[in-house]
């Protein structure tokens, strides 16, 4: 990319810190030292290939210090920081003592926007977040702006760089940007055209070290919105993070979801997304966007973050027929409710992307019976109110990974009369799955669903939890095969 030609001379020799050699690192670092900051990389790991990627940007005349992301180097004046490297990080707290600001690479792409040729503005930001849904949510928004005509692209924690996307040699007339906790944390200056939290439960709560300062972080979303705030009719706790923003005059709130809506609102009558938000006389009018079949998959938390995405599509302007289009036109991607097959009228889904209870719990409650497929890594988390409320459609429970025991703990308490089997311990990769596959295939019966919806992380058995779903889908068309 080409670094933008800005009148801003403190670039210029300006001593920065980039925390972490991942790939926004490595991106936030070229694009400083383009800018003529003097660049040194730290990171506390020293394997081969953060060796190989250091070598390239020494290269290039970046310094890169590693096996020591913990002190502060002589001299800094600002740091940019991974998303991952948590607040408590020694790096920032010797930051803090020197009065040194962080920023995160999506704070330094907010102060590098660029202004259109045709508006003389930046291109608006359309941004989402929420503990599930984020990542489906600004796809369908992109598609939805794309079948309006709009140069755009789903960017953020999705996709392309935010940097990448805001220094782009053919600017974007609009983005659709999906951001983490992680990176709203550290973008103290962001302040989108309009914004979305979808929902909030409890996630990430050692990196952010409590609930209220995930659900805070979150927040920072809503902060100087100019046209709405986005939030989720069925969780207040995203009205409430509404309701403490700070807007520009006029923001309104718009709340979506499965209901009927009311005046401001988006939701579903007789099986058609509907607009009563961005309407003339909203107290008796609405605009038809589509109907739930042109949701794929029609699952109920889709349907919402169909609605999600087209509120923000609709504040910015999307004419109801563009909306429809580009819902039709958006295909989810791999992994997440995902229909492999059906192999003797069992219908087998992956949904290995439900990495946590809360999204778990809305792929359990899309389907009935169910032959549940769970367990990995829990990172802090409990599973009574899942287990709670899926008990009843529930079939057998097959459990798998290094915390099962909580998921099976809970299952006890609550779904007793569930059938449990456990995979064989120190199994992992294809030959676990396999055997977690035919094993849930002997315990269901016709007309049930086998869901790999683990609740957990999947470290502790694949590489990621993309592998984890692309081994289950082998597994289930191996059975097929049989």
């Amino acid at each position: 990319m080409t670094p933008p030609q800005l009148p801003e001379p403190q670039w210029k020799d300006l001593r920065v810190v980039v925390a972490g050699l991942g790939v926004s690192g490595i991106s936030a670092a070229r694009v400083l030292h383009g800018l003529g900051a003097r660049v040194t990389v730290v990171d506390g790991g020293s394997g081969a290939g953060l060796k190989t990627r250091a070598a390239e940007l020494e290269a290039q005349g970046i310094a890169v210090r590693l096996g020591d992301g913990d002190s502060l180097p002589e001299g800094t004046e600002l740091i940019v920081t991974s998303p991952g490297w948590a607040p408590s990080s020694p790096l920032f707290a010797a930051a803090d003592a020197a009065g040194v600001p962080v920023w995160g690479d999506v704070e330094l792409a907010w102060r590098l926007r660029r202004p259109l040729p045709a508006t003389g503005e930046p291109a608006p930001w359309l941004a989402v977040t929420g503990t599930n849904g984020k990542t489906t949510t600004v796809q369908m928004l992109a598609s939805i702006l794309t079948a309006a005509g709009k140069r755009t692209a789903a960017v953020g924690n999705v996709g392309v760089s935010v940097l990448d996307a805001v220094l782009a040699e053919e600017p974007y007339d609009v983005l659709a940007v999906e951001l983490s906790s992680y990176q709203l944390h550290w973008a103290p200056s962001l302040r989108p055209y309009a914004a979305a939290v979808l929902n909030l439960a409890p996630d990430h709560l050692d990196w952010h070290g409590s609930m209220e300062a995930y659900a805070a972080d979150k927040g920072r979303i809503y902060q100087g919105n100019v046209v709405a705030c986005v939030y989720n009719l069925a969780d207040p706790a995203t009205e409430a993070l509404v309701r403490e923003a700070d807007v520009e005059e006029g923001c309104r709130a718009i709340g979506f979801g499965l209901g009927s809506p009311g005046p401001s609102n988006f939701g579903v009558v007789d099986g058609l997304l509907v607009d009563r938000a961005f309407v003339p006389d909203r107290a008796k009018n609405a605009a038809e966007l589509g109907s739930v079949e042109d949701v794929r998959p029609p699952a109920p938390h889709n349907i919402t973050n169909a609605l999600a995405a087209a509120a923000l599509a609709r504040a910015y302007g999307v004419e109801p027929q563009a909306v429809r289009e580009g819902l039709r036109a958006f295909r989810p991607d791999a992994h997440r409710i995902a229909e492999v097959a059906v192999v003797g009228e069992v219908t087998y889904i992956d949904d290995s992307k439900a990495t946590n209870t809360h999204a778990a719990a809305a792929s359990l409650a899309a389907y009935r019976p169910i032959v549940w497929i769970a367990g990995g890594l829990a990172k802090g988390a409990t599973f009574d109110d899942l287990v709670q409320g899926a008990a009843e459609r529930l079939r057998a429970a097959v459990l798998i990974g290094e915390d099962r025991a909580l998921i099976r703990e809970a299952l006890a308490r609550h779904a007793p009369d569930v059938p449990v089997i456990e995979a064989a311990e120190g199994q992992t990769g294809a030959v676990a799955m396999t055997e977690v596959v035919r094993t849930a295939a002997s315990l269901a019966r016709p007309g049930d669903t086998v869901l790999l919806a683990p609740a957990c992380a999947s470290m502790d058995m694949f590489t990621n939890y993309g592998e984890r779903g692309d081994l289950f889908a082998a597994a289930v068309r191996e059975l097929a095969d049989s």
